[in-house]
């Protein structure tokens, strides 16, 4: 048997805990599957369960423990060269720090996030970033800047939502209406 199935499935049974609201339990699987990974020499699998005990920790309301343990796991991405991960990192970052109204922390993360999203390709998380960013940037007063960025994400979104779809749509009239009137 594969030596990392264990922490695998230990994996999977963490996730399946999360998904029912069973954070404690899910947080101590999560831990032992970090240290199985980490034992296996597996260093992106081990980050992978440090990030979802941060997001663990966010959901429970333990701020300062959510952001300590996701700068950490940004740190293991960035030293890996791992830009995918560093990046949904970076989006968990900004997610944590709107929600504490820290919102110029928030727009760096999710900046930095939809740049490294954009350098790999990834139309659909890079779209969905960059929604992100429009509304904190909407929140900060930043109206014009906030609605392009948002209006950047919708087109960039390789599967959107059928409201997002919508709205596309109606950001196609608007262009077309003020593109006749001039």
């Amino acid at each position: 048997m594969n030596q990392m199935a264990p922490a695998q499935e230990i994996e999977e049974e963490g996730l399946r805990l999360f998904q029912e609201g069973l954070y404690e339990e899910a947080a101590e699987a999560f831990e032992q599957a970090r240290a199985k990974f980490a034992a296996a020499g597996n260093e992106v699998k081990a980050a992978e369960m440090m990030n979802n005990r941060g997001v663990l920790y966010r959901v429970q309301g333990q701020w300062d423990e959510a952001i300590a343990t996701l700068e950490e796991t940004k740190a293991i991405f960035v030293r890996l060269g791992e830009r995918n991960h560093e990046a949904q990192t970076l989006g968990n970052l900004g997610g944590l720090y709107a929600s504490r109204g820290k919102r110029d922390e928030a727009k760096k993360c999710l900046r930095q996030a939809a740049d490294i999203f954009a350098e790999l390709g990834d139309a659909q998380h890079q779209g969905e970033t960059l929604l992100s960013l429009g509304v904190q940037m909407w929140k900060t007063k930043d109206r014009s800047g906030g609605l392009a960025v948002y209006e950047t994400g919708l087109r960039t979104l390789q599967k959107p939502t059928v409201s997002q779809k919508t709205l596309r749509a109606l950001l196609n009239m608007r262009a077309r209406l003020l593109g006749s009137g001039q």
